[in-house]
């Protein structure tokens, strides 16, 4: 059980965040900062990432229930959500969205700290991750013991992105610009079976 949990945890979140993904991105914001500021930039980005999706994962199913919407239907509609953002990653239009809302934020001057905004929101702990996280949360039925599981996966994720960000011209000299398509597509192909899978638990549950 432990086992399944952490690796569709794992598999999930690293599919939804995308960290090779968000590295052209991440360099085009702050290929004008110094090396040490774009080190600090990348970790508090990472940061406050994390915090967000651990405030979802500890909160969000009590939200929920004050809102007076079951776990059922926030599957079915996270399921559906998640489908949706893996449809954009398998045709092409998610990078492209991501990198304009990355370039109005910061010709706009709307925030004043790239980290915060938009790399920590809305790219690192948009709305697909938060969903996922919310989803992952409803799978630990109130177990203390998974529920840290699921934390130390977010922390493994944003890791990765801290680390993606940190060798991020290698990395995207390395994968070329076919390696990045390819990469995309196939992670998105993956989203698309665990969303149905979220529409198929929901159902299920319903039923039942």
């Amino acid at each position: 059980m432990h086992g399944e949990f952490l690796i569709s945890a794992l598999v999930t979140l690293l599919v939804v965040v995308d960290p090779l993904g968000l590295v052209p991105i991440f360099t085009s914001l702050t290929a004008r900062l110094p090396a040490a500021t774009r080190r600090a930039v990348a970790l508090r980005a990472a940061l406050i990432a994390f915090l967000i999706l651990c405030g979802a994962a500890l909160v969000g199913d009590w939200l929920l229930r004050q809102l007076g919407i079951g776990l059922p239907a926030f599957r079915i509609a996270g399921g559906l959500l998640l489908f949706s953002i893996a449809s954009e990653m398998v045709f092409g239009v998610r990078i492209v969205r991501e990198s304009n809302t990355a370039e109005s934020a910061v010709e706009d001057d709307h925030a004043r700290d790239i980290a915060a905004f938009p790399l920590a929101i809305p790219l690192m702990a948009g709305p697909g991750a938060i969903t996922a996280v919310i989803l992952l949360a409803g799978r630990t039925y109130g177990d203390p013991l998974l529920l840290g599981e699921l934390i130390a996966m977010i922390a493994v994720v944003m890791t990765a992105c801290l680390i993606a960000f940190m060798i991020g011209t290698r990395i995207t000299k390395l994968l070329g610009v076919t390696g990045n398509i390819v990469m995309e597509r196939l992670l998105g192909v993956i989203l698309a079976a665990l969303a149905v899978q979220f529409v198929i638990d929901g159902v299920r549950a319903v039923w039942n």
